[in-house]
């Protein structure tokens, strides 16, 4: 390789390099949004298209394209309300497609025992799970509050 080929390339690994050391990708928002952190799969589409509604909503978001498994488990959600991302806000886990205005009413009743909210799984119609690829089709799903002694209850039924 040529010497002005050979620093182009180097230059361009550099580059990589100092990006990748950047850390997690960040959302511009006002400085009194709801700071949220999720982790999530790089490649995830319905994962990337709740951050930008929560985004759309108010909210500053720190995406870690790592995967949610170690998140999850660290974090102490259930495996069996698991599903595409984790997230944190205000001392709360959030698991999956939640919708902001349960993630707000959380926020603001501050229940002690609660863990988080959950949406298992990836219900068609919820928020990342409606784009135009789903048409006009929006299944029932529940938002399912997690307390911190792991029981588990109805928060809201979305019908």
């Amino acid at each position: 390789m040529c010497s002005a080929a050979r620093r182009r390339a180097l230059s361009a690994i550099a580059a990589g390099l100092v990006a990748g050391l950047a850390g997690p990708t960040r959302a511009a928002a006002p400085a009194s949004a709801p700071r949220v952190e999720v982790w999530k799969d790089p490649s995830c589409g319905c994962c990337r298209d709740w951050v930008a509604y929560l985004e759309r909503e108010g909210f500053a978001v720190v995406v870690h394209d790592v995967g949610n498994t170690a998140a999850r488990r660290r974090l102490g959600m259930p495996t069996k309300v698991g599903s595409c991302h984790t997230a944190t806000v205000g001392g709360y886990v959030i698991e999956g497609h939640v919708p902001v205005e349960d993630i707000r009413r959380l926020l603001a009743q501050r229940p002690a025992d609660v863990l988080g909210l959950a949406v298992p799984g990836m219900p068609v119609g919820s928020p990342g799970m409606d784009g135009a690829i789903y048409g006009d089709r929006r299944d029932p799903y529940d938002v399912l509050r997690v307390a911190r002694d792991g029981r588990i209850d109805v928060y809201r039924s979305v019908r």
